[in-house]
């Protein structure tokens, strides 16, 4: 099976170009208030907007990540992305391509406004599992099932053949 969320995540670029808009507007609305003629002293509550923005800006720089996933043949393919360059270059990229008997277990959390996908790859070399973390926030729902689903099933194949 394969999965992706380019369609979802093509409204990232949207968001950070609102967002910026929003910070430069605040910045100019503070730079008149302090030039201007009234005796009302700036305080916390005039910056608190470009606060909340920036923790905006960040949060969305953080999950927004294209997502890809590929169980179709003997190997399972990961790879997260970033968005806002991601036609020009690969930057945040984060990949793992390893034979399907390699995975030993995962663990996907849903946090509501953040999710993820931990998969823990066994090594012959090495002990215990090696760790990889998928952002999958802006997978759909639908999607988020079949990838579950999916992974279920390669894990029960293994836990079968052990």
């Amino acid at each position: 099976m394969r999965f992706t969320n380019r369609s979802e995540i093509k409204i990232i670029p949207s968001i950070y170009i609102v967002l910026v808009a929003v910070f430069i507007t605040n910045v100019f609305v503070n730079i008149e208030l302090m030039n201007s003629d009234t005796e009302q002293e700036m305080g916390f509550s005039h910056y608190l907007p470009n606060i909340m923005v920036l923790l905006l800006g960040v949060y969305v720089h953080k999950i927004g990540q294209s997502f890809d996933f590929d169980s179709d043949g003997e190997t399972l393919n990961f790879k997260n992305n970033g968005v806002f360059f991601s036609k020009f270059m690969e930057y945040r990229v984060k990949k793992a391509e390893f034979p399907k008997r390699k995975l030993a277990k995962f663990r996907f959390t849903n946090y509501g406004i953040y999710s993820s996908l931990t998969i823990y790859i066994s090594s012959r070399r090495r002990r215990g599992y090696k760790k990889y973390t998928f952002n999958t926030t802006f997978l759909s729902r639908k999607k988020k099932r079949g990838l579950i689903a999916s992974l279920n099933n390669v894990v029960a194949k293994n836990n079968q053949t052990a």
